[in-house]
């Protein structure tokens, strides 16, 4: 369009760029000028006003002239001001083309070390490349929003990058300002979708999710809205990646320097302050325990009495016993010169007074232990939904543990947890933002740094100052000498621990290296140098605002290898990521781990839909072992632990729900919710456990306060009622025979922000370390161990009559073993095939090592397969420890598959150790025992303690009793 004049407006060029808006003035762009998109009618006479251009549905404003029009716009909320996507430049020959670009970039600061025309010449061809792209793209406006950025932002994202930070924030501004508008566009189209499914949900029976699919798929406009969406999601995912990508290419290309920058030793743990307890003595008598966690002493002293009557030193304690009839009572058992050993039983205030008391002595028997790698660790696990809104300044009540149900006592509540797991569903803030508050939040709470770090092969010490791949037998490990091997994940950069924390999807193993750092003095848990560094491992996964965070304390990096991360999506049609999960697993020593927080389907009538979600996560989220990849996802780890929103609910009206939560009556609310209903129907959560629940439902409250629950939520379908519930659950489960105990399990009650509550939960948990024998293989005669069986009873719910094998894999073998066909098989009963193995057609497993101390921590698991398909029928998990011996025991258990019982298994096995390797040792979780009130406790305190063998408490569901004899 050429430019016009009028009386109105002379001297005043115009130009008519990509999206239609007219610019004012004949400058190009500059930092705080004001551009005004606006409309010209008086070259044609129509009209002599000057309309401003608007968005559909807004009233445009006319002016006489423009000196009105740019005045009203100067006005606060009147307009908006932005840079030109399009300068229009004098045509002038002296013009200086760099003058203004230069002036552009006078607020930024260079990288160190840049030369002076590469700060200009890296923008000015991005910038160059956008205006080709822009006249091809009808996307205008978006790429307004990118102009914007390469004019503003782009250098300071490439400053943060030669500092070691390749998170680029600035463009995450940018894509989410950009993308804006979508959201709503989705959120409207998902409630009319949602709307459409209610329509055509049967009212007694729930679709099959095959037919659902199939009904999606037939549909091209409904296929090709599901592509668009997916395209969506993988641009938004990788394009973070290639803008990186050439960022890092650049600094490379124009030699950017890296400052050498050294780090300041953590600052030392925080010391336990000695505790004091109010106890009974007997039936009147009262006294005061006081532990000193750092002396390793426990003080007895009586009331009114100035002098301790006895200070008994850790050593000196046999163990302790916690009464089950008497919550708050326990008695001590010491050992005296003169005596095998005495009691003392203490009656304190509480019973959550009694477990603080025996948590610090847990603790004191840890720190005053001998022991090299840890027996015993405490594990956080929180689980909040954020309501897309941030989160409040102080977390302290969430993280500490304190609020309503069973909570930490404040004698406790603020000593570190070894292992802290943090899964937050609708979640707004980037990735390094929030893990850099959980971070600065716990430093300030228990006076410790924790780490996030990277994934990465798993370097073990091996000999002064060398390192070696992480080997399932210590003494496989080469012993070299020198420097540490050089790591995995180059991006770590030691001077800043968070800058390996990206905010894209999947960026373990597609983060592309950036330049290596200068080296610094950091030991091998972040202090002072003198040893190794630590090799870097995982920390964070994300599938769009669920998140999962697993911070370590700094002396564990070591201890921690084998890590994977995942995610599963199960929004609509399985596509979008705003339901979903996210998983994160690793080894701590010898002991396996599992996380999962994941973000179920909401609304109360779509129980189906959730049991749906979590099975289609159990079959796809790909955590553990490759190697255990067709075992149910719930055995492939010695503990597994699942939390989030799962958004099961109350099957009770509203006012009877809330009648019974003002009474504190919660036993009636638990028997119908969905969640426990539908675990007793075995269709959820098969075999996992739960703490006890009596802190109130988590959701839906008011924003603002816990004092009420909003119920009715109004949508563009209409009035919507979510009735108070137990959204927000944490559930585990843990191999047979292995230690976890629940220390508590609430929920907050001061933060507000959101409309669920934050929960937690805190577990002692019992772990192994990679076991080295006091004599390595080959220094004398070799004696081995042997697992031996008598028979194997199989029963299958199934119509298939395919004779089957057994597979045997387990940690303690070399590699996978494998059974003969069986041979005896009876299908009497209608769907169910019984199965049956003698002696001769069942292999003996030769564990690697022959040590009791070992084998009473390993586990086997079974898996039941096909001949003709090799498809499992099921699988199931076997300890050793109650087989140990020089007779036969017998063992029963359930098969899984897939989320399902698919059956039984039992028989007869005996794990016989050599004589010579028959030592053994009293673990630390084993010093804490539970007795009845009734019961007389030893006279000295056992060796060894064995825990009872896990029998089935009841048979499979319409599972028939398997013959005897």
């Amino acid at each position: 369009m050429p430019p016009c004049s009028s009386p109105h407006g002379s001297g005043v060029q115009l130009a008519l760029p990509a999206h239609h808006g007219h610019i004012l003035g004949d400058r190009p762009p500059a930092h705080g000028r004001l551009g005004l998109p606006w409309q010209r009618r008086g070259c044609d006479g129509a009209s002599p006003a000057l309309p401003s251009q608007t968005i559909q549905g807004i009233q445009a404003k006319c002016f006489r002239t423009l000196p009105d029009l740019i005045g009203t716009y100067q006005h606060p909320n009147n307009g908006l001001v932005t840079p030109l996507l399009h300068p229009v430049h004098r045509a002038r020959p002296d013009e200086d083309a760099d003058g203004e670009d230069a002036r552009g970039w006078g607020h930024t600061v260079p990288c160190p070390g840049a030369p002076p025309s590469s700060r200009t010449h890296i923008p000015q061809q991005l910038h160059q490349r956008l205006q080709e792209q822009v006249h091809s793209s009808p996307a205008s406006d978006f790429m307004g929003f990118m102009a914007e950025y390469l004019t503003h932002h782009v250098q300071l994202d490439l400053e943060a990058l030669c500092h070691g930070h390749p998170q680029l924030r600035h463009l995450s501004t940018a894509l989410a300002t950009a993308c804006r508008a979508l959201h709503s566009e989705i959120d409207f189209t998902l409630a009319g979708l949602e709307t459409l499914a209610r329509v055509f949900d049967p009212p007694v029976s729930p679709r099959s999710p095959a037919r659902e699919q199939g009904f999606l798929s037939s549909d091209p406009d409904l296929e090709l809205l599901l592509n668009k969406i997916s395209t969506v999601n993988q641009l938004l995912s990788s394009l973070e990646k290639k803008v990186l990508k050439s960022l890092q290419e650049t600094v490379t290309r124009h030699n950017l320097a890296l400052p050498s920058v050294a780090v300041a030793p953590p600052p030392a743990a925080r010391p336990l302050a000695v505790q004091n307890f109010e106890v009974k003595v007997g039936k009147s008598q009262h006294a005061a325990l006081t532990v000193d966690v750092e002396l390793g002493t426990v003080t007895v002293t009586k009331r009114g009495s100035s002098s301790p009557e006895e200070v008994i030193p850790q050593d000196k304690i046999l163990q302790l016993i916690k009464y089950q009839s008497v919550q708050s009572k326990v008695r001590l058992m010491c050992a005296r010169d003169n005596q095998k050993s005495v009691s003392r039983d203490f009656i304190f205030p509480s019973a959550r007074k009694r477990e603080a008391f025996c948590q610090l002595l847990q603790l004191m028997k840890i720190q005053h232990s001998n022991l090299d790698e840890p027996e015993l660790i405490s594990v956080y696990v929180g689980t909040w939904n954020m309501g897309s809104t941030p989160p409040p300044r102080s977390l302290a009540s969430w993280l500490t543990s304190r609020g309503l149900g069973r909570t930490q006592d404040e004698t406790t509540a603020c000593i570190p947890h070894d292992i802290c797991v943090i899964g937050t569903q609708e979640n707004s803030l980037g990735d390094r933002e929030w893990v850099e508050f959980l971070c600065a939040s716990l430093k300030t709470l228990m006076a410790i740094d924790y780490r996030v770090v990277t994934a990465g092969t798993a370097w073990a010490p091996a000999g002064p100052g060398g390192w070696a791949p992480a080997a399932t037998a210590p003494w496989l490990l080469p012993q070299p000498s020198g420097p540490p091997p050089p790591q995995i994940t180059p991006n770590l950069c030691p001077t800043d621990s968070m800058s390996a924390i990206p905010r894209s999807q999947g960026w373990v193993a597609d983060l592309p290296a950036c330049p290596a750092p200068s080296p610094v003095a950091v030991g091998q848990d972040g202090g002072p140098a003198g040893s190794p560094p630590a090799p870097p491992q995982v920390a964070l996964q994300c599938l769009w605002s669920i998140k999962i965070v697993v911070l370590v304390k700094p002396e564990h990096l070591r201890r921690i290898s084998h890590v994977h991360t995942s995610s599963v999506k199960t929004g609509i049609a399985n596509t979008l990521g705003n339901k979903g999960a996210v998983g994160v697993s690793f080894l701590f020593n010898g002991t396996s781990f599992g996380f999962v927080n994941c973000h179920l389907a909401s609304g109360s009538e779509k129980t189906h839909r959730r049991n749906q979600n979590y099975s289609d996560i159990l079959h796809s989220l790909a955590l553990g072992d490759k190697r255990l990849g067709g075992f149910d996802l719930t055995l492939r780890f010695t503990h597994l632990f699942w939390f989030g929103d799962l958004n099961y609910r109350l099957d009770m009206d509203v006012q009877d729900i809330l009648t019974h939560i003002v009474k504190k009556d919660f036993q009636a609310l638990l028997a119908v919710d969905q969640l426990n209903l539908e675990r007793e129907k075995n269709k959820v959560f098969l075999r996992f456990s739960e703490g006890d629940i009596s802190f109130p439902p988590t959701y839906r409250y008011e924003r603002g306060t816990r004092d009420t629950y909003v119920w009715q939520k109004s949508k563009p379908t209409g009035v919507r009622i979510n009735v108070p519930s137990w959204c927000d659950r944490i559930l585990w489960k843990s191999h047979p025979e292995t230690h976890v105990v629940c220390n508590s399990y609430g929920c907050t009650d001061d933060i507000v922000t959101s409309d669920h509550s934050p929960v937690f939960a805190t577990f002692e948990v019992g772990v192994t370390s990679q076991f080295v024998p006091k004599e390595a293989p080959g220094s004398s005669p070799e004696a081995l161990a042997c697992i031996e069986w008598e028979s194997i009873e199989v029963i299958l719910k199934t119509t298939s009559r395919s004779k089957c094998y057994i597979e045997f894999h387990s940690y303690c073998l070399e590699e996978m073993q494998r059974s003969g066909e069986n041979t005896f098989q009876n299908c009497d009963i209608p769907g169910f095939l019984k199965l049956g193995w003698s002696s001769k057609h069942l292999p003996v497993l030769n564990p690697i090592l022959p040590d009791l101390e070992y084998l009473g921590d390993q586990h086997l698991l079974l898996s039941i397969k096909g001949v003709e398909s090799c498809e499992s029928y099921g699988e199931c998990c076997l300890a050793l420890r109650s087989a140990i011996g020089t007779t036969a025991q017998q063992f029963e258990t359930f098969l899984f598959h897939r989320g399902e019982e698919t059956g039984s298994v039992r028989g007869w096995m005996r794990v016989r150790v050599p004589r010579g390797r028959c030592g053994t040792r009293e673990r630390l979780y084993e010093w804490i025992s539970f007795e009845e009130e009734d019961a007389e406790p030893a006279a000295e305190a056992p060796v060894c303690p064995k825990p009872r063998p896990q029998r089935l408490r009841s048979r499979p569901r319409s599972l028939p009793e398997p013959a005897t004899g």
